[in-house]
């Protein structure tokens, strides 16, 4: 199994979560940080979104991953990102 689902209260933008589980005995932690792509107040066709997105994701911090793009709204769209871990051996 590798992804568990857990549901977490409504985070605003820039809000860290960090959750802590055992594996095995084994204790893991994991960082997540929801950001807000916000439109601005204009309603960008479908094309611009998926540019203001692309650039948003490749210009992000690469110690994090993105793990999820949210349901849009007229305003926003979420990005879930989680920190990389170092690979163990």
């Amino acid at each position: 199994m590798r992804e568990v689902v857990i549901l977490i209260p409504d985070a605003e933008t820039e809000q860290n979560v960090e959750i802590e589980v055992r594996v095995n005995g084994r204790k893991k932690t994991w960082q997540y940080r929801v950001e807000l792509v916000n439109w601005e107040g204009t309603t960008p066709e479908p094309g611009e979104r998926f540019t203001v997105l692309k650039h948003r994701i490749d210009s992000y911090d690469k110690d994090w991953e993105l793990v999820e793009i949210g349901a849009p709204d007229r305003e926003n769209i979420p990005l879930v990102f989680r920190k990389k871990q170092e690979r163990e051996s």
